[in-house]
């Protein structure tokens, strides 16, 4: 199972807008995708799940995230790239 683990660079951490666009870039994909902050995990396509994990996934916060099945190595590249990019803010 691929894995990607990525830290949270931007300021305000993971929110609203940031979990939405992660959700969306997930959902391309059929691969399960399940993320992991601390010691909470969520699914990866929802956005219930990752909003859950805002409270931990903070600026400097490590993000793990494994993705099973068809197009799992694409769906992480594009993931870890999002992050990597501080989900397109700063």
């Amino acid at each position: 199972m691929p894995i990607c683990e990525v830290e949270i660079t931007n300021r305000q951490g993971l929110h609203m807008r940031p979990a939405a666009d992660f959700v969306k870039i997930a959902n391309r994909f059929p691969c399960r995708v399940t993320v992991s902050v601390a010691d909470k995990t969520a699914n990866g396509k929802s956005i219930v799940d990752m909003l859950e994990l805002a409270g931990e996934a903070l600026q400097g916060a490590n993000m793990r995230i494994e993705a099973e099945g068809r197009g799992a190595k694409e769906c992480l590249e594009a993931l870890g790239e999002l992050i990597r990019r501080k989900f397109n803010e700063d």
